[in-house]
């Protein structure tokens, strides 16, 4: 995480955006009004995706499930050339 204040982020706004973008690094940039924080598209996807699906019991009951059968070995190894080659 980077902490910078608004001038310095205005002053170099490609820079910073660059660091989000490219190094998935989130920046506060802070101001006598209140903080703000700054990530990547990417990075904000994927935040609200796990919101959505921790916010669903069932996909957490689903989710929780898979992990157990994972860690007891439970599970089916299907190469990418399996799952096209049986449409």
């Amino acid at each position: 995480m980077i902490a910078a204040n608004y001038t310095n982020v205005r002053a170099n706004l490609k820079s910073y955006m660059d660091k989000a973008k490219n190094d998935y690094e989130t920046i506060v940039i802070t101001s006598k009004d209140g903080n703000v924080v700054m990530l990547s598209e990417e990075e904000y996807n994927n935040m609200k995706e796990n919101l959505f699906i921790m916010s669903n019991p069932t996909m957490v009951k689903r989710l929780n499930e898979s992990i157990q059968q994972f860690i007891k070995g439970d599970v089916v190894e299907v190469s990418l050339n399996d799952i096209l080659n049986s449409k």
